[in-house]
């Protein structure tokens, strides 16, 4: 029996567009932005070009710095001689005048040097008197030799009359001899007696000089004990401590009783009277800037405040040139670091509501331009 083969069964071949049957979809329309967010972008980016070109602008024209502080006069109270502390009358941050009495040390042993120079001046003194009357005297040893003198003259003159006479009266043979040799006898000792009187004048003018020496030395040793006198004064006056200005007492650190040298610190006094900014600018900043340039200053104690402020003047030197050790560039390992110049800025108008204190730190701004 024959079989009857069967064929396979015919393929469809895939449509080339699958999705032609199925019904097309419609396309997404692109959305629309908001014009809204265009204009504020547009805001947003001019208000940020005007904000860098005005800040740009303000640059140019102005230097600022973060590195300044308050400066004020603060004045070292130092004892110049030294003993014990009898008595202090200040207290910490206390207000005291110029002249105001701070510290009293014991002044026992300075009044007993001040007492022991008054008597070397009184003795002193004394030896000037007894040197003018030694003076006196002299001269008159002087005017006593001089009358000595007179006599001596008058005798001599009187003696050489009666000689001729005697002579004469001698070559008559109406005197004797012995009664002509008496008269030259009495002639040659009044000279004689002439010639001591010259000496005698000769050596109170000598006593005299000798004596206003005697003055001029003593007049010498007076003046050396009134030195010794005005400096034990000095000395005495040293043991009384006052304000050398108004100001505030600070960091006291002495107490009665206790035993200080010369030099010693026991306090400090700011001086209430002036304050002033001194701002250290880098070197590269100092191109445009002057004396008399107007200052903007921000302290930080205040931050709602400002003050204005002028330039007085700008330091010589560095910095770094008065450290302890300066650098010395001369090395081998130089390294260029931007150094930093001191300016000193005075405020036009002081604030007694917010007064500066030494050392309070300030962000001072320059117009240099």
């Amino acid at each position: 029996m024959a079989q009857t083969e069967t064929s396979p069964a015919v393929q469809t071949a895939p449509a080339p567009f699958p999705n032609a049957a199925a019904e097309a979809e419609p396309l997404e329309e692109p959305k629309k932005r908001n014009p809204l967010v265009l204009i504020i972008l547009a805001i947003v980016l001019l208000a940020g070009g005007y904000y860098g070109f005005t800040r740009y602008q303000y640059g140019k024209a102005h230097e600022s710095t973060d590195d300044a502080q308050v400066e004020g006069d603060v004045y070292p109270i130092l004892p110049r001689v030294g003993g014990p502390v009898v008595d202090v009358k200040v207290v910490d941050n206390q207000t005291v005048k110029k002249g105001e009495v701070l510290v009293t040390i014991d002044p026992a042993d300075y009044q007993q040097r001040v007492n022991a120079a008054e008597a070397a001046l009184f003795a002193a003194q004394a030896q000037v008197t007894a040197a003018r009357a030694g003076v006196s005297t002299a001269q008159a040893n002087v005017r006593t030799a001089q009358t000595g003198i007179g006599v001596s003259e008058a005798n001599q003159e009187r003696l050489q009359k009666d000689l001729k006479r005697s002579t004469f009266l001698r070559q008559q043979d109406i005197i004797p001899q012995s009664e002509y040799d008496a008269v030259q006898a009495n002639l040659k000792s009044t000279a004689a007696q002439r010639a001591t009187a010259t000496d005698q004048v000769s050596v109170a003018r000598q006593q005299v000089a000798a004596a206003q020496q005697q003055i001029a030395v003593a007049q010498a040793v007076v003046k050396q004990r009134q030195a010794d006198l005005d400096n034990a004064k000095l000395q005495l006056s040293y043991t009384t401590l006052v304000a050398p200005g108004d100001g505030i007492v600070s960091k006291k650190n002495v107490q009665p009783g206790q035993v200080v040298g010369p030099g010693q610190q026991l306090m400090g006094l700011v001086s209430s009277n002036k304050t002033w900014v001194i701002a250290n600018f880098k070197e590269t900043q100092l191109e445009d800037m002057k004396v008399n340039q107007p200052v903007k200053l921000e302290v930080d104690a205040y931050p709602h405040e400002e003050f204005q402020g002028h330039i007085e003047s700008l330091s010589a030197a560095t910095g770094a040139r008065f450290a302890l050790l300066p650098p010395d560039n001369a090395s081998g390992n130089f390294v260029k670091v931007t150094q930093r110049v001191p300016v000193k800025i005075v405020l036009d108008h002081e604030d007694p509501q917010h007064p500066l204190r030494a050392g309070m730190s300030v962000n001072a701004v320059v117009q240099v331009k």
